[in-house]
């Protein structure tokens, strides 16, 4: 059985040639590519079979990271994150995105017709209750810091599907359809059980403070 740190390392290696993994998330598992490589990224519509009009949740390592592809941070936007103790999507106005040529931003598919984007910075800090870390929001946390760029978390099944609870859940089609798939469980511990299992709420903000929750 691989270490934790072995599979980050493989899992790296697809996302910088612009394959796709199956991966646990902080919630549940997910689909996920270089969410700068707009080529990866018209696979995993491709793979769920998913409208290219919906855009996409990225996952990012920290604050300092959301700000490089967000012109400007609302002020709320820090205090949400810092406070909150449970999976939060935050809907960002503003994306950097990357021209047609390339160039430094996100893929264009991933975001929204109104130049918004949905990013969650997994929390690796035990809660308040001192409840542990889900081992996905560690694995997700070293393998976008090592990324150093956002990574894309859908969720792993067809569109109009239910969302896989557990590993098991997953459909065939899925599995055969990424090009690395993290194991269950890895050296020392396992994935599932262990995060929400339920997709994160989401709330989109405006560059004036507005604020819209989209899913609680």
């Amino acid at each position: 059985m691989k270490d934790l740190s072995a599979i980050v390392s493989e899992a790296l290696e697809t996302l910088k040639s612009g394959g796709l993994i199956l991966y646990p998330t902080d919630t549940v598992w997910g689909i996920g590519c270089d969410a700068c490589n707009e080529e990866a990224v018209q696979k995993v519509f491709a793979l769920k079979k998913r409208s290219g009009a919906k855009s996409l949740v990225l996952l990012a390592s920290d604050m300092d990271m959301v700000a490089r592809y967000i012109r400007t941070i609302p002020s709320i936007a820090i205090d949400l994150v810092e406070v909150n103790d449970a999976p939060m999507t935050i809907v960002y106005p503003g994306a950097e995105v990357a021209s047609v040529k390339g160039g430094f931003g996100l893929a264009p598919s991933v975001v929204a017709e109104d130049g918004s984007v949905g990013i969650r910075v997994p929390r690796i800090v035990p809660g308040e209750e001192g409840n542990a870390v889900p081992a996905g929001a560690v694995f997700c946390n070293k393998l976008v810091y090592r990324l150093r760029r956002p990574l894309v978390s859908t969720s792993a099944n067809i569109s109009g599907e239910p969302a896989p609870g557990n590993f098991k859940e997953i459909a065939k089609e899925i599995l055969d359809g990424v090009d690395y798939v993290v194991p269950a469980s890895f050296e020392g511990g396992r994935f599932d059980g262990t995060s929400t299992g339920r997709a994160s709420q989401i709330i989109k903000l405006g560059l004036r403070g507005e604020v819209e929750i989209i899913r609680k």
